[in-house]
């Protein structure tokens, strides 16, 4: 099983946080579920968010992507899969070739 982990962060702390069960394509859904459960308004979901959240499973949103004024400084996405499957980079810099 999979989960979204959703944090607050203010002045470089977490405020709050929680957890909820989710899929990677099913990612918008489980943040209204958690923004709703900490009282928040919903963030724009913009172009920049799903780039960054398909590439590296996380993304955040800072106070100018709400539509309302919040409390906080940025709130931040990650995906957990808790099945522990190694994720490798596709980038040719970070392979190793060994000795």
């Amino acid at each position: 099983m999979a989960r979204l982990w959703a944090k607050i962060i203010v002045r470089h702390r977490i405020a709050r946080q929680d957890t909820a069960p989710c899929t990677l394509d099913g990612a918008q859904a489980a943040l209204t579920e958690l923004c709703r459960e900490f009282d928040i308004p919903n963030p724009l979901w913009l172009g920049k968010h799903e780039r960054e959240f398909q590439e590296f499973r996380h993304t955040s949103f800072l106070p100018e992507h709400f539509m309302e004024d919040v409390p906080f400084d940025r709130l931040e996405i990650e995906f957990l899969d808790d099945e522990n499957k190694k994720r490798r980079s596709k980038d040719p810099r970070n392979q190793f070739d060994g000795f």
